[in-house]
């Protein structure tokens, strides 16, 4: 017998934002996933230049939803899942790479509506043959009983990520089943919906007091391009009107210029890419690499700030950002910033080797085994 989704997570009608009714297609449902509005606070980074502020809202509250369900991606899944239902799917088949945060979030939403996830994972052409671990994501999706399906990079590259899903889509329909594909990150015009609602939830948040701060600015990662088209989009229609920067972790800024003006096509924004959204190459080595100056930088902030940044996407982007400001600092005086954390913390894990030589400060405490023995509450032994 299937055990029931949660009582507290259900599908319901949903009313866009005033501002945005003209866009096309218009969601008619949402399926509740995220904890929210969350919050907005001061993030005291050092070395900010004259008279700038930097506030951080982290996008989805991975302490309130629990680690399996956690960063950006929910609040695109809340309007890609709720579509899922609508069209009587009975699974769902993402695609992205072997640590893929957005895959990892897409297993626990379908498994909480009793879908089936199939995931397609990117990984080395020397692993795509062996079993690829537990470690990340990949002990999430793999504790949840989604399906694993690995395809090496150059495969990848060469079949591409629309192919590799309708491979697998045709598939499972001729064994009879009802898949429903959501793209790399869940960035599709469906999915572009979940960050429109977030600069609502800004907009409310300052309206109300919340948060009583002007932002002149917006700053997010980027990974693929539905954040930055939603969060852009969205602050360009309502009383938001703060400028969005993405730093691009992967591709380069030309590619997501152009796919974002596709999201945006596909809503009949009848806007521009280029004069809603600034982007900037912030992917260093490569995608989901990191050079030991960005890591330590994580460090770093986790050890002054308490806030820690995942090393794939935020951490990228506020490593970018501050380098950009230390280069340009007129560029930045005197703004108010709002760094959009995009979660991912699970990609920490998959840096353990890397982050070793950072993170020391321990060792074995120096008792006297002379000192009499005093017991507090409970026995842990």
């Amino acid at each position: 017998m299937a055990l029931s989704s949660f009582d507290f997570l259900s599908v319901k009608p949903y009313t866009p934002p005033s501002w945005a009714s003209h866009l096309h297609p218009l969601p008619s449902h949402i399926f509740s996933l995220a904890h929210l509005p969350t919050p907005i606070h001061r993030w005291n980074l050092p070395n900010l230049p004259a008279n700038t502020e930097v506030w951080l809202k982290i996008l989805q509250r991975d302490d309130l939803s629990g680690m399996q369900l956690s960063g950006n991606k929910v609040r695109k899944l809340e309007f890609l899942m709720a579509d899922a239902i609508a069209q009587g799917a009975d699974s769902v088949i993402t695609i992205g790479g072997i640590q893929s945060n957005h895959c990892r979030a897409t297993a626990v939403a379908a498994k909480y509506l009793n879908l089936d996830p199939f995931l397609i994972l990117r990984t080395s052409k020397l692993l795509v043959d062996q079993d690829p671990g537990l470690i990340g994501n990949l002990l999430v999706e793999r504790f949840v009983g989604a399906h694993l399906q690995l395809i090496s990079k150059e495969e990848y590259a060469q079949i591409g990520s629309v192919t590799l899903t309708n491979i697998l889509k045709e598939k499972l329909i001729k064994e009879g089943r009802k898949p429903y594909v959501i793209p790399v990150g869940g960035s599709n015009s469906v999915g572009t919906w979940g960050y429109i609602e977030s600069v609502r939830e800004i907009e409310q948040q300052i309206q109300s007091g919340t948060s009583n701060v002007k932002f002149d600015d917006i700053v997010v990662a980027c990974g693929s391009g539905g954040t930055i088209a939603g969060l852009s989009l969205g602050s360009s229609l309502s009383t938001l009107k703060a400028r969005v920067h993405a730093f691009s972790v992967c591709d380069d800024p030309d590619y997501f210029h152009d796919f974002v003006q596709g999201l945006l096509d596909g809503l009949k924004a009848g806007v521009n890419s280029r004069d809603i959204v600034h982007i900037q190459n912030a992917k260093g080595l490569g995608y989901a690499m990191n050079t030991s100056e960005e890591l330590k930088f994580v460090k770093e902030v986790a050890e002054a700030t308490g806030v820690v940044l995942d090393p794939v996407y935020s951490g990228k982007a506020a490593y970018a950002m501050l380098k950009d400001m230390n280069e340009n600092p007129k560029k930045w005086e005197g703004r108010k910033i709002l760094f959009k954390h995009t979660g991912g913390l699970l990609g920490l894990y998959d840096k353990v080797d890397q982050l070793a030589s950072f993170v020391g400060n321990w060792q074995k405490m120096d008792v006297n085994e002379s000192i009499p023995r005093q017991d507090g509450t409970g026995k842990m032994f």
